[in-house]
């Protein structure tokens, strides 16, 4: 009899131990639903009910020295037609879509859209890039209505369309984020694109919107500040040809602000927020639009003889009292080595040699200078190196012994020399590395271009005697006196130290076979109006044939800036006497 009770409480305990056990686990499970998963399942929920939308943060300005806008942005405005679920629009509704129809202008196919979005609880554009005064209009009689939804978002706005292009840069889209693709807009993205926010948007069961709430807000990116003053560069956009290539650079000399850049030929930024079509970017692409022609290479011509001359002075291979006669061609090796003026210029000393841009005399020099020897001193004025400007930048090309073996493979000859002296040959420089370097030979010192306000005022000395700069300096002024800058004497209240030059692209037999073998045209010129800060200006005018069109460039901008600073004259009051 008692083994009954003994089997059954075996059983009971074995039962309890099921029970226990199973609870356990049911506890376990619990555990792991309700605290180690409750951030994933709470994820889970939000993303069934909630959307988390990306807000654009405003893009940050750009502006010139001024405060003047040169990229900014605008408030672009969409109207929205949200349905409630209503099977047909109600009088009041009607009423809403007939003032959204005159107002916008709406069709009919907008509006039929509009009808059957309010059936299927669906949300439409009605307008986008609404006008203020009609937006406004809008907003006073239907503030409220649960049918209108007012967007609203900046878009990137270039108020001087293609005025300062290669600075300012361009924007491009990736998805729903747009990002700098050039100038400054890419090199200062990551200021410029501020922070973006989040929106938070309830939805139901249905997907319908029930609420929103911001939950992060954007904050706007961060102004540039550069030196560029719009006043200058819209005078200078002004007289450069709109169909030529080229490049225009206005330099203070003292502290390096660029305060105009041009090159042609440019864009304009705006193009490039909505999609554009192959048409434009192969044209853009074939015109070479996106290369900033101020910082890129070209033969310096006659710009280079300053070069010359200063490694001939500081090496004692001539004297200010040195004399030339120019018959119009010099005889070297058993070949005529050309002046530009053929007739010749007859006698005529170191200051007229470059005043009157005499090739006679440099070649001379030539043959008593090491290539070598010009490169130290062409170095030594800021040719053949970076000028450590923000933006990307070509060195240019100074010859050497050494690089004419490494690169040509064959030994530098003298007649080489000869070219390289008045700057054609392998040399190349840039209309920054000229700017820079005119403005040393004017100033005593080499300055680092800026383009930034807040950029430090970086100089080095220039590696010349105080008596050879002097001398330089003299020269250049003598070019406006009686050389080939004689036009520019014609201005009145300017002090202006001028240079001009015209490089070959290719053989001269080549000139007739189409305007790519024509020459470029030179001029640079540190000018001081009055009692103001001294400028120095470069231009660049690509295949255009000589100097003279440079000049003439250079002549109207400067004649613009003097009537454009110029006192009024007051308006004289003439008293009748008739009663």
């Amino acid at each position: 009899m008692e083994t009954v009770p003994k089997l059954l409480k075996v059983r009971l305990t074995t039962f309890l131990i099921v029970v226990i056990t199973v609870f356990f686990l049911f506890l376990v499970y619990l555990f792991n639903l309700q605290v180690r998963l409750s951030s994933l399942f709470f994820k889970k929920g939000q993303q069934n009910c909630l959307r988390i939308e990306k807000v654009a943060s405003p893009r940050g300005n750009i502006t010139d020295a001024h405060g003047v806008l040169i990229a900014t942005n605008r408030p672009i405005t969409s109207i929205y037609w949200q349905g409630t679920g209503n099977r047909c629009c109600n009088p009041e509704q009607e009423s809403l879509i007939t003032a959204l129809h005159t107002t916008l202008e709406l069709s009919e196919e907008t509006i039929e859209c509009m009808r059957r979005a309010e059936f299927y609880n669906n949300k439409i554009l009605v307008a986008h890039d609404v006008p203020l005064e009609k937006l406004t209009l809008l907003i006073e009689q239907f503030s409220t209505h649960k049918n209108l939804c007012v967007h609203k978002y900046f878009k990137r706005y270039y108020p001087h369309a293609h005025i300062a292009s290669h600075l300012v840069g361009y924007l491009g889209k990736f998805n729903i984020d747009t990002t700098g693709q050039m100038g400054l807009e890419r090199l200062f993205e990551e200021i410029l694109k501020g922070q973006p926010g989040e929106l938070a948007k309830t939805v139901n069961s249905v997907g319908k919107y029930l609420k929103e709430e911001e939950i992060k807000k954007a904050l706007a990116g961060g102004t540039i500040e550069t030196t560029i003053d719009m006043n200058l560069q819209s005078l200078a956009e002004e007289f450069f040809p709109t169909d030529c290539s080229g490049a225009c650079i206005i330099l203070n000399p003292r502290t390096g602000a660029i305060e105009t850049l041009i090159s042609r030929p440019s864009f304009d930024p705006t193009i490039f927020l909505d999609s554009i079509d192959h048409t434009t970017w192969n044209t853009l692409q074939t015109q070479r639009c996106f290369v900033n022609r101020a910082f890129s290479s070209y033969p310096p011509a006659s710009l280079f003889k300053v070069v010359t001359l200063t490694a001939a002075l500081e090496t004692k291979i001539v004297t200010p009292n040195t004399c030339w006669y120019c018959p119009g061609y010099y005889r070297f090796a058993g070949r005529d080595y050309h002046c530009a003026h053929q007739e010749g210029h007859g006698v005529l000393n170191l200051e007229q040699a470059l005043a009157l841009s005499c090739n006679i005399p440099f070649f001379d020099m030539a043959r008593h200078l090491k290539i070598d020897t010009i490169a130290d001193y062409a170095h030594r004025l800021g040719l053949g190196q970076e000028t450590h400007v923000l933006f990307p930048e070509a060195k240019g090309l100074i010859p050497t012994t050494t690089w004419k073996r490494a690169v040509k493979r064959e030994p530098w000859w003298p007649g080489d020399t000869l070219s390289v002296a008045v700057g054609q040959s392998y040399l190349l420089a840039t209309p920054i590395q000229i700017a820079r370097m005119y403005s040393a030979i004017c100033e005593g010192y080499l300055v680092r271009p800026r383009i930034l306000k807040n950029e430090p005022l970086d100089i080095s000395p220039l590696l010349i005697s105080p008596k050879t700069q002097a001398f330089l300096k003299r020269t250049l002024k003598q070019v406006v006196l009686q050389g080939t800058g004689r036009s520019m004497s014609r201005l009145h209240g300017f002090d202006i130290y001028l240079k001009t030059g015209t490089a070959q692209t290719s053989d001269l037999s080549k000139r007739d076979q189409g305007k790519r073998f024509v020459e470029h045209g030179w001029v640079t010129l540190y000018f001081k109006y009055k009692n103001e800060e001294p400028h120095t200006l470069v231009i660049i005018v690509e295949n255009i044939g000589s100097s003279s069109s440079a000049t003439a460039i250079a002549y109207k901008i400067l004649r613009k800036y003097h009537l454009s600073h110029a006192p009024s004259q007051p308006q004289q009051t003439t008293i009748s006497n008739d009663a």
